[in-house]
């Protein structure tokens, strides 16, 4: 895709986009609600004509072609099944708008049915049917056309918990088996850091960052990306001085040292910056002569495989600021009860330092 651009009366909803997808990649489109990713999705598809900009299919272009000439399979976020029709006439339906004869189509729909797990169900209607069952009609209705892409629209927002990680790892996995090219589209940041080959970050019609799930998370291109995806503490730092690739900060009482790659965006100018680092990156550790923060315990959030303290920190210019620490287990709840005195750990190399926004 190259300089697309999607205009809605005078709304644009897409600004000159441009994004390569590579053969066999699942790639997750990433943003909050009205950033523009179902937009991205229905004009790959063709439902949606953009105003300028090229789309290309295996190094065609099909810009100008209708929906059922792209080669394009899509799974929709309430899965679009035909009440009248069964199981088996559902997976079969685009196969016969494509003039496939009856015997082709049979073998087809069977091998499709096999392949997402719905072998005996092939004369159910989809009301007779569960929610990852008609998740799974929908995926071998999309597949069973042989597409050279797949296009997935929030498929497991209607299921459960427990039900939408297990179809997570199915859907994945077929993917995989078949090498099929799939573009995912989601707001759930874990669904994306689970699922994708990479990520694009989509906000306001722009994509921030694409790149690898663990990159965009340990490496965020701008503000957004670091706190769209997971949670991350915000600290208020100054400027102080450089010592060639060093900067060195003060943050509260005390300073430290990052390398000036941790820099990201515009130089810093000489003042404020912003140190952002993961809940799971600071550690609690007893007081002592060298700590940088120190803090009160004031709560504890278990969530089962980890818990979540909160920690008033004084940093004495900028006020008390509340710090999350992501901790495994429930250790942390006994050794740092709440109204503990704690010194907070923080790994320079695990920061990202940004230019504070403007007030």
């Amino acid at each position: 895709m190259e300089g697309a651009i999607v205009k809605y009366r005078d709304h644009t909803v897409l600004h000159d986009l441009s994004l390569q997808i590579q053969q066999g990649e699942l790639l997750t489109l990433l943003g909050p609600s009205g950033c523009g990713k179902t937009t991205l999705l229905n004009l790959i598809a063709g439902f949606v004509e953009a105003n300028s900009g090229e789309i290309f299919i295996d190094q065609q272009k099909v810009t100008s072609l209708p929906p059922h000439k792209r080669q394009i399979g899509i799974v929709f976020q309430n899965y679009a099944l035909f009440p009248h029709m069964d199981v088996e006439r559902n997976i079969g339906y685009g196969l016969r708008m494509r003039g496939v004869p009856a015997s082709e189509i049979a073998e087809r729909v069977k091998a499709a049915m096999a392949l997402v797990e719905l072998d005996g169900l092939e004369h159910r209607r989809s009301r007779e049917l569960s929610g990852g069952q008609q998740q799974r009609v929908a995926l071998a209705r999309a597949l069973v056309i042989e597409p050279k892409v797949l296009l997935l629209d929030e498929p497991f927002s209607a299921l459960d918990k427990n039900l939408r990680g297990a179809m997570q790892f199915e859907v994945r996995e077929i993917q995989r088996k078949l090498g099929v090219t799939t573009i995912f589209v989601t707001h759930d940041q874990g669904e994306a850091l689970s699922m994708s080959d990479r990520i694009a970050v989509i906000s306001q019609g722009r994509i921030c960052q694409v790149s690898t799930p663990n990159e965009i998370y340990r490496h965020p291109a701008d503000r957004f990306v670091a706190s769209f995806l997971g949670d991350v503490n915000i600290l208020p730092a100054y400027f102080d001085g450089e010592d060639g690739a060093n900067l060195r900060l003060r943050l509260g009482p005390h300073h430290i040292t990052i390398h000036r790659e941790h820099l990201v965006g515009d130089r810093h100018g000489g003042g404020r910056l912003d140190i952002y680092v993961r809940p799971e990156h600071v550690h609690l550790e007893p007081l002592n002569a060298d700590s940088i923060l120190t803090g009160t315990v004031v709560h504890h959030v278990f969530q089962g495989d980890h818990c979540d303290t909160y920690v008033n920190v004084d940093l004495s210019v900028s006020g008390s600021q509340r710090v999350m620490v992501r901790s495994p287990g429930l250790e942390v709840m006994a050794r740092w009860p709440v109204g503990t005195v704690a010194a907070l750990a923080l790994a320079p190399h695990d920061m990202s330092v940004f230019p504070a926004a403007a007030a």
